[in-house]
């Protein structure tokens, strides 16, 4: 059977003490092994990063791009393998693995620009002969630890712009899905990265506490659930380290009465129901506005919902594949008898599918509640499936408070024709990223993604310049030439106080 091994410089592979399954989710069999490390990993992976980060700080950042443009290049030229190794491994489609990847490679499109981005500040004449300039520094080693989501996307938001800030980067990540990243990290070092500046460690928990703890990992960067991330936050500023944890999500779409309900319908059908529902940008709660728009809604929805085609990820002409495992099935198909249990009218109901010829496969049909109430469990957590929630509001201000008040903040949409009411909604509104006529309001690379709540701990977003500044420190130098013909004696004067 195929063993995962571990990117480490000098290290041998081989089959190690502890192993997890890999499953392939169209057919429910463990297509492979992943060799899961302990601290002796992670030590030979410092010892690299170490030894190679230095040099790679030092040097030039166009060079340093030079290597983001070649990697890119050789992501596009593999993109058909990568697509359909992540696919085998996580289920989702084809077409929504090259989407995964695309929305990687773009943060690496931004930092192929790192020369321009890492330019500091300069203040002439700051006091009498004196100049006061700001340089942007690497922090040295980073780490990223990261879901089964997106086994590509994610990766890259992390390492594309810790590594091209000049950082060596150890990148832990999911042991249900790790073939891309390894992948990933073997085209990095083809494109000219130096040994040791990307490594990849597979591992469970040990893993992570192992990262959280080391001494020389300066930041990391996690994505998963909330519980997790807030448990990284603190276990990581505590062993002070700089921390960025995106938790989870209970995205919400608002449905004004005047929205072109056709519009919304197609949107959430790929909002809502796209990658089985496994994306924390996701919608699964949509919220219309009235009963004569929540009624029409749910018309229009139903005969959408009955029409989606799930199939194995390599069908071309289904919208949406398996989950990515046994459990995470169950959990999903048990939040669905939670909302049942809970009063909740399951109008659509996605249990007990099977696909001919593959009944072993992970595979959950879509779901659609209606009358779900905020008080409903269903409602406060994430089910991360394919389960759309209606929650009907009487009026705006209801609506509007529906995802303020939530306990995550990540992303959020309005769909309206009125100006007044997005431009109304998207400044009052508690959620750290809004969509107005979009129902997954990912920035785009250049911009920056986080979100509010317990869907995000730390200060600084992912990607765009919060992603610079997270994988940097700033130095403030402030100098003074004197020109030789004074006689010494004046005394300094701080430039603020001359």
């Amino acid at each position: 059977m195929r063993i995962i091994d571990h990117v480490i410089v000098g290290h041998a592979g081989g089959a190690g003490a502890r192993e997890g399954e890999v499953f392939d989710p169209n057919t429910g069999q463990v297509q492979a092994r992943v060799q899961l490390g302990s601290q002796a990993e992670l030590d030979k992976a410092i010892a690299a990063a170490q030894a190679a980060q230095p040099g790679w700080a030092a040097t030039n950042p166009q060079r340093r791009a030079r290597v983001m443009f070649a990697f890119k290049a050789l992501v596009e030229k593999n993109m058909d393998e990568l697509a359909h190794l992540l696919s085998s491994e996580h289920g989702k489609v084809i077409a929504d693995a090259k989407g995964d990847i695309q929305r990687g490679l773009e943060v690496i499109e931004f930092a192929c620009g790192i020369p321009h981005v890492l330019k500091g500040e300069y203040t002439q004449g700051a006091g009498p002969g004196i100049d006061v300039y700001s340089m942007r520094q690497p922090l040295g080693i980073g780490a990223g630890i990261t879901p089964f989501n997106f086994p590509a996307m994610i990766p890259m938001w992390m390492f594309g712009v810790a590594i091209a800030c000049g950082n060596a980067f150890i990148l832990k990540p999911s042991e249900r899905d790790p073939s891309v990243p390894v992948r990933l990290a073997e085209l990095m070092l083809e494109a000219g990265a130096p040994e040791g500046i990307l490594q990849v460690v597979h591992g469970d928990k040990e893993m992570v506490d192992a990262i959280l703890d080391h001494p020389a990992i300066s930041a990391v960067s996690f994505v998963g659930s909330s519980d997790i991330a807030h448990y990284v936050y603190r276990r990581g500023v505590e062993a002070g380290k700089r921390v960025q944890a995106m938790g989870g999500a209970k995205n919400h779409g608002i449905v004004m009465p005047d929205a072109d309900l056709d519009q919304v319908v197609a949107d959430l059908s790929g909002a809502a129901f796209g990658s089985a529902g496994e994306r924390c940008m996701a919608l699964p709660v949509v919220v219309p506005v009235g009963d004569k728009t929540a009624d029409a809604l749910r018309e229009k929805l139903i005969p959408a919902i009955e029409a989606l085609r799930v199939g194995v990820s390599t069908d071309a002409e289904a919208h949406y594949g398996p989950v990515v495992n046994a459990a995470h099935k169950q959990r999903v198909e048990n939040w669905i008898q939670t909302g049942v249990d809970e009063g909740a009218e399951l109008v659509v109901d996605g249990r007990g599918f099977q696909l001919q010829g593959h009944e072993q496969g992970f595979f959950i049909g879509p779901s659609l509640f209606d009358r779900v109430t905020p008080d409903m469990q269903a409602y406060k957590e994430e089910i991360f499936g394919p389960v759309l929630q209606i929650v009907r509001a009487p009026d705006f201000e209801t609506a509007l408070k529906l995802p303020s008040d939530h306990q995550y903040g990540n992303g959020v949409a309005i769909f309206t024709r009125n100006g007044h009411a997005a431009r109304e909604f998207a400044a009052r509104v508690n959620v750290g990223m809004v969509g107005i006529n979009v129902p997954i309001p990912v920035p785009v690379a250049y911009h920056t993604f986080g979100g509010w709540k317990r869907s995000a701990f730390g200060d600084t977003n992912q990607h765009g310049m919060e992603g610079v500044k997270f994988w940097t420190k700033v130095k403030t130098i402030t100098q003074r030439w004197p020109d030789g013909g004074g006689t010494g004696d004046s005394a300094f004067v701080i430039p603020t106080m001359g």
